[in-house]
């Protein structure tokens, strides 16, 4: 037996539309039952491969809108870019922060932190 193509196997998309019923008569009201759930990784996560999720266990971040027991799903794949929060390596602790202004980076320039990922979703319960 020879290999000549190597990869993963992707799964086929399934794909979201409400169902019908073909039956005569008053439909069932049972109908939306056939519809598909979703699947918030599905929506929320753009490369699997380089996405994290982390539970935040205190509230230092309240300012950035990150709070105790929150989700925050980070891509490691994406570029650090003004407007962006990330998670960095700091002193060998993670840690969250805003992409800084130019007075802030002044002043970072003598603290050196190691890029983790950045945070594309924060999910927290009302």
């Amino acid at each position: 037996m020879e290999v000549t193509e190597f990869g993963k196997i992707k799964r086929a998309k399934p794909k979201h539309r409400a169902e019908v019923s073909m039956q005569t008569g008053f439909p069932s009201p049972a109908t939306h039952y056939l519809e598909r759930t979703i699947d918030l990784s599905e929506v929320l996560v753009k490369n699997k491969e380089a996405t994290f999720f982390v539970r935040i266990g205190g509230s230092a971040w309240e300012d950035l809108g990150i709070l105790k027991n929150d989700v925050l799903i980070i891509d490691r794949s994406l570029e650090f870019v003004r407007g962006k929060i990330a998670l960095v390596v700091k002193d060998g602790a993670f840690e969250v922060m805003k992409f800084p202004t130019p007075q802030e980076k002044e002043k970072m320039d003598s603290e050196a932190f190691e890029l983790w990922g950045v945070i594309t979703y924060v999910i927290h319960s009302l």
